[in-house]
């Protein structure tokens, strides 16, 4: 086992992924010369040249476009769309192209691309450079959506995500570039996309979460566990195709569950994981289901707005202290 970053797992599985395979190259915005926005893709150009990193002009619905394209044809690309609000470009050739090729042609033509991509807020880069906008591509049937937390699941998930056949969004959060974690040496392992993780086994209660939530939902737990309160934690790791049963299956047990998520509350995945919940364990809830999500506003720019509009582990405890008051157990 080697510990190292979020931001390393991800350029290391490429870098593997490219010598595996001769039909993975990557493309985007200053991703070659520069060597990416966040250095995923240092060194690559020198290694591999242009003919495989491909830097791109400034035009995301046209090289997303022919990254599709591409892929069509058999080559599998690996994009970088700079962050996840530039993609909004791109959005007709994700959601109208991309994600119904398949389908429409009768199954003659596969789509076998990536889309990478970073999101978040926390950063203070202003309310259209810090969005979590996923909800929008978790909707679209024919798109695989992952959002890994660990550098483990950085890499295990990357490597599916190239493999496949589907188009597929890996969404990056800005604020786990930098998190640190083991990574087995030498290791070829493919996730199962559409597999959640049971990342802590309790019976009080259920936090699920995803991406940098996911991490603080860890965090959490341990702070709970202090408190002998033994939470089970979900990271859900893929949005599409969402893992119902694992979900179920757990709340089913600890009668109870919270759902923490970077997004907008409003029609956001929370509110898909607690119909999920209402519909598949219903007859086991003890409490309504909770979630703690971002301020519905513009996120802020000034960092003491930008911090009191995230949610946090903070937020989160609060939550998990209310369900289980709501259950009748005396906490904090």
């Amino acid at each position: 086992m080697s510990v190292i970053t979020y931001r390393q797992a991800l350029r290391d599985t490429l870098r593997a992924e490219m010598h595996r395979d001769e039909n993975v190259f990557a493309m985007g915005e200053e991703i070659g010369v520069f060597e990416g926005s966040y250095k995923i893709t240092e060194g690559l150009l020198k290694e591999f040249g242009e003919r495989r990193v491909r830097d791109t002009p400034i035009a995301e619905e046209g090289f997303v476009g022919a990254a599709i394209g591409a892929s069509m044809l058999g080559l599998r690309p690996v994009v970088e769309v700079m962050t996840i609000n530039f993609s909004l470009l791109a959005l007709d050739q994700i959601v109208n192209h991309a994600a119904k090729i398949y389908g429409m042609f009768g199954g003659q033509n596969s789509v076998p691309m990536v889309i990478r991509t970073p999101g978040g807020g926390g950063q203070q880069l202003g309310a259209t450079h810090s969005q979590n906008i996923e909800l929008y591509y978790s909707f679209v049937p024919g798109l695989k959506v992952i959002a890994p937390s660990t550098p483990a699941d950085a890499a295990a998930m990357l490597r599916a995500a190239i493999r496949d056949n589907d188009p597929v969004l890996l969404l990056e959060n800005l604020g786990l570039y930098n998190s640190k974690g083991e990574v087995p040496d030498d290791d070829d392992s493919v996730a199962e996309i559409g597999r959640a993780a049971v990342t802590r086994e309790g019976n009080d209660i259920t936090i699920i979460g995803y991406s940098r939530m996911a991490m603080i939902a860890s965090q959490v737990a341990e702070n709970l566990a202090d408190e002998g309160i033994n939470a089970e934690v979900i990271d859900l790791r893929s949005l599409r195709p969402l893992d119902r049963e694992t979900i179920v299956e757990s709340v089913s047990k600890t009668g109870s569950a919270v759902v923490a998520e970077d997004d907008w509350l409003t029609y956001g995945i929370g509110a898909e994981i607690a119909a999920t919940i209402q519909e598949g364990a219903f007859d086991w809830l003890d409490a309504p289901v909770r979630r703690v999500a971002m301020a519905e506003v513009p996120l802020p720019y000034a960092k003491p707005l930008e911090t009191a509009a995230l949610p946090s582990a903070e937020s989160l405890t609060t939550a998990v202290h209310e369900t289980l008051r709501a259950v009748g157990r005396r906490v904090g």
